[in-house]
């Protein structure tokens, strides 16, 4: 009991300690890759922080799984290292007597993992990308940003302004270079601001300024100076967003027939099953020769996380294909993976069966 009691402290505090390395680690790249979408004009910038969290609530039972599998091997090895698995074999006990308190451990988060795969991953998704198409619809004039040459969603303009003056809703030094087919123009001007008409039209208005206009490797240009040059604000129709397996709530794709929400099925129902299996497979790869090297059961273990999860992904597509059945795609690779796990049961408990004794 004092071994149970000591073993669920550890197992806890070693999964949140992992948990916390490895959120940190999927929100930096998360963020370092839509902070290359904002830089090259293609994600406005006050977007990015509600796009990091759907982002990172997609990816969160993953993150789960690994965290508990690392946990458990983890704390495994320090026992074998320390010699506490001597003192566990001596009183009598088995390698067996090890899976009551991992289960103990496991069980309420193998439940979080299916609440978050079955129902707020998908939900994630589905308000990523009607937030995507709600930012499809902006205006282009709404991603222009101080001191930064921003481009449009068309790449056929390119702003810039200079500074912002928030209390009057006006920006300063203003720089436009546009690009069409046949000729291409550059316009400057010292402020500009926005204008709203009574019917509803909305215009942006340049004061003070100068447009060069012409053909590149001509000399047929022209210079026109203004007081006030407005351009009407075309409105912008953008459609509802893609309804696709992903974005699906599981009573719907539980109701819905077809390959792709099967595929989508397999994925959402096997993560739970899978973080519970590697757990348990975690007891018997935690072994650890004190004598020996350290490291070959963590590189062993962390390649069986990857391979499992990869093929559990190539179920998934493949049942979405209409290349496996359900029930092949979706238990198979458990059912392979259960297998290995008592093998290598067998293979730390009844060592006369091995080959190399």
């Amino acid at each position: 009991m004092i071994f149970k009691r000591a073993a669920l402290r550890e197992f806890t505090a070693t999964a949140v300690a992992v948990f916390v390395a490895l959120f940190f680690i999927l929100v930096t790249v998360i963020l370092v890759r839509l902070l290359s979408q904002a830089a090259g004009g293609r994600l406005p910038p006050d977007a990015v922080l509600a796009l990091i969290g759907f982002s990172t609530l997609n990816h969160l039972p993953v993150v789960l799984a690994l965290s508990s599998f690392i946990a458990v091997l983890l704390t495994l090895s320090r026992s074998y290292r320390d010699s506490e698995m001597v003192v566990w074999f001596s009183s009598g006990l088995s390698l067996l007597a090890w899976i009551r308190p991992v289960l103990q451990f496991m069980l309420p988060l193998v439940a979080l993992v299916a609440a978050l795969s079955l129902f707020l991953s998908p939900w994630a998704q589905g308000k990523a990308q009607e937030y995507r198409k709600r930012l499809e619809g902006r205006d282009e004039v709404s991603r222009v940003a101080p001191g930064s040459f921003r481009e449009s969603s068309g790449g056929r303009r390119v702003f810039f302004v200079e500074s912002v003056d928030p209390a009057q809703g006006r920006v300063h030094k203003v720089f436009i270079h546009s690009v069409a087919p046949d000729k291409q123009d550059v316009t400057v001007a010292s402020e500009g601001f926005m204008e709203t008409k009574p019917n509803g039209d909305r215009f942006v208005t340049l004061a003070d300024g100068r447009r060069y206009e012409g053909t590149p490797g001509t000399a047929s240009y022209r210079v026109m100076e203004f007081e006030r040059y407005s351009v009407r604000i075309e409105p912008r129709e953008v459609g509802a967003a893609e309804s696709t397996p992903k974005t699906q709530s599981t009573a719907s794709l539980l109701l819905m027939p077809g390959a792709a929400s099967s595929g989508e099925l397999v994925w959402r129902l096997g993560l739970p099953l899978a973080t519970l299996i590697l757990a348990l497979l975690a007891i018997p790869l935690a072994f650890v020769n004190p004598r020996g090297g350290r490291t070959n059961n963590l590189v062993f273990a962390i390649l069986a996380f990857s391979i499992y999860f990869n093929f559990l992904g190539i179920s998934q597509s493949w049942v979405s294909k209409g290349r496996l059945g359900v029930w092949s795609g979706g238990l198979g690779i458990h059912l392979v993976m259960l297998l290995l796990l008592l093998v290598l049961f067998l293979w730390r408990m009844r060592p006369h069966l091995r080959f190399n004794r």
